[in-house]
């Protein structure tokens, strides 16, 4: 099946406590494992949407920007330490806590805001990606931007290599970024005494809003705080006190490299297009391509637009993995439903690409820039949605006992979400003023006021919800009290049923159903024909596979029998997870055995995720035995 109600609540559950913290020997190695979560979540605020602001505030306004850049990243620090802090504290991501605390409504609400969020994260993504290949290759934009779902399958693969080997990857590409551009930066020669006087806040016009608000929302992420809160379940800790202070330690540190990592790479880009562009008058260059094709004759260096062409293509690549990630854990929080991940990559990618092709096709190449400004501006108008929920999270000494945060971080955090929320809203005064002022269709107009209303009434409503609200759900704690282990049940089984693929380890499954069953239970024997007569006819189908594997059914019956064991068997037609789960539900097996041959990647998409498929579907205990 490619779609699957969750029974359970582990936030990104194949990956879930997957690195053991617990057991490591204080040390730099026990030190190492917390670190990997916040690279992640930073490549997504060094993003190709965070180069058309960056671009577009250095070329037009010089160094005066910079303060917006330092401003937004020391909120970044402060928001994805919250976030953090929610999932190693209460074990929950911030999704999963939404929709613990407010209505079903206005959690589908909140899911579509995020579903929005990552859309523009990738539409900046593919676009991104799509003008480092142009550079580097000279091949169209639109077609560079079609290639860009072929990533869909590296991600599959990263995934399947393990969280530990994902996180190296992400830093190798980071680490090409830094290179590329400490490298461009020695190239141009800046003078950082004039770089100080952009620490000074200033805006020196509308215009500068519009690119400030756009570096806020390039670099604080509203799908990076679900993000944060999910990966660093990813450690094992000791569920101790002491243990989870010393995870928010780490993860408070790993965070500030990261962060900081990402706020120099964006203030190279910065100060790279006031050095180069706004220096020589050129206060017009705001596009990635344009800069591009200047950097050569400007600096005197050939080297130097290459390294922008292959750092934008690694900056894309990177980020390309949080947005899918960001996706399962909105989608599974908000609405317990989990797809398989190339499906949830090709969704994710497609909605990005379907706008881009549509945008330069119709308007062309010139516009593809202010598209990707676009894009950050919509992320920019979600944070609040993220932002507030999670203070409210944290803040709460019901659930987050000793580790809620002290009232001076509260009050920090909201100053962050009260200028966010208030610059958001100025411009979306200034941009539907100035609609409001030419001709306009009246439906228009309604429907402009309409959507402000609802914006604003959402806002309000996840503000003030969860301090009015009477009913706190408890069933979050962390630790609820035990005295103990109580008297064990030692379960006995009565009906065990062996999934079959008549492979060369058959006889390995039956060895441990028996060895379950201890000789005592009955063995019902399943397998499930997939020929395309059986795909057709069902139960009807009577060709020669159907036949050879009733008799094989038959065989291995005989021969359970003949050792004095009690053993029936069915076959399936069709599809393997489904006729598994109905074959099972009907005989009222309460146990099921079935092997995992551990595909990876391509083939597991090839050969079906069966066992995901049907330990979701049932509730009775599976034993998946390696083969």
């Amino acid at each position: 099946m490619m779609m699957n109600r969750i029974k359970g609540d582990a936030s990104l559950s194949e990956v879930h406590e997957s690195v053991d913290i617990s057991k490591k020997a204080m040390g730099w190695k026990r030190v190492f494992a917390f670190f990997g979560p916040a690279y992640l979540v930073s490549v997504g605020y060094m993003d190709p949407g965070n180069w058309a602001t960056d671009l577009a505030g250095g070329s037009r306004f010089g160094y005066s920007l910079i303060w917006v850049l330092l401003m937004s990243n020391l909120m970044a620090l402060l928001l994805q330490t919250l976030s953090a802090r929610l999932g190693i504290v209460r074990g929950r991501d911030l999704a999963q806590a939404n929709r613990e605390t407010y209505p079903r409504p206005v959690n589908f609400l909140l899911y579509i805001l995020a579903e929005i969020a990552i859309a523009a994260t990738d539409l900046a993504e593919v676009l991104g990606m799509a003008i480092g290949i142009n550079l580097l290759t000279g091949l169209p934009l639109i077609w560079g931007v079609s290639i860009t779902v072929l990533d869909t399958f590296l991600l599959l693969f990263l995934q399947r290599l393990g969280i530990r080997k994902m996180e190296a990857f992400i830093i190798a590409l980071v680490a090409i970024v830094g290179l590329s551009f400490l490298v461009e930066i020695i190239i141009a020669k800046p003078a950082f005494g004039e770089i100080a006087t952009g620490l000074v806040p200033t805006l020196p016009n509308e215009q500068a809003l519009y690119i400030a608000i756009g570096i806020i929302g390039a670099t604080v992420m509203p799908h990076n705080l679900y993000l944060h809160s999910a990966l660093v379940q990813t450690r094992k800790i000791a569920k101790t006190k002491e243990g989870i202070k010393q995870a928010l330690k780490w993860s408070f540190i790993d965070s500030a490299i990261a962060l900081n990592v990402a706020f120099l790479v964006n203030a190279a880009i910065l100060v790279l297009a006031a050095t180069t562009f706004f220096k020589k008058g050129m206060v017009e260059v705001a596009e990635i391509k344009e800069a591009h094709q200047l950097l050569s004759g400007l600096l005197g260096s050939s080297v130097a637009p290459v390294l922008f062409a292959v750092a934008l293509i690694a900056a894309g690549q990177s980020s390309t993995v949080t947005g899918t990630l960001a996706g399962q854990i909105v989608m599974e929080g908000y609405l317990r439903l989990r797809i398989n991940p190339w499906m949830r990559r090709m969704i994710t990618r497609l909605l990005a690409i379907v706008p881009a092709i549509l945008v330069i096709a119709i308007a062309g190449e010139k516009e593809v820039d202010a598209l990707l400004v676009l894009s950050q501006v919509i992320l920019s108008l979600q944070l609040g949605f993220a932002i507030i929920p999670l203070i409210h999270f944290v803040s709460d000494k019901k659930t987050m006992g000793s580790f809620a945060i002290k009232p001076i971080v509260q009050i920090a955090a909201w100053i962050v979400t009260a200028t966010l929320v208030y610059l958001n809203l100025r411009m979306l005064i200034n941009e539907v003023s100035s609609f409001f002022a030419g001709p306009t269709n009246i439906l228009w107009n309604i429907l402009i006021i309409t959507s402000g209303a609802v914006f604003l009434g959402l806002l309000a409503y996840i503000i003030f919800y969860p301090i009015f609200s009477k009913s706190k759900n408890a069933s979050i704690q962390m630790h609820p009290h035990v005295d103990g282990l109580q008297k064990l049940n030692i379960p006995t089984y009565k009906k065990i049923a062996v999934a079959l693929d008549f492979g060369e380890h058959d006889d390995q499954l039956l060895a441990h159903a028996i060895g379950q069953g201890k000789g005592n239970a009955e063995y019902l024997l399943i397998h499930v024909v997939e020929s395309a007569s059986a795909r057709l006819l069902g139960r009807e189908s009577d060709d020669y596979e159907t036949r050879h594997d009733e008799a094989r059914l038959q065989m291995y019956v005989q021969q359970l029998q003949e050792q004095g064991l009690t053993a029936t068997s069915q076959l399936g037609f069709r599809n393997r997870a489904e006729e598994i789960v109905r074959i099972i539900k009907e005989s009222k097996a309460d146990m099921l055995v079935i092997g995992a041959h551990r595909h990876s990647g391509i083939k597991d998409w090839l050969y079906g995720e069966t066992i995901n498929s049907v330990r979701h579907e049932l509730k009775i205990p599976i034993l998946v035995v390696n083969l």
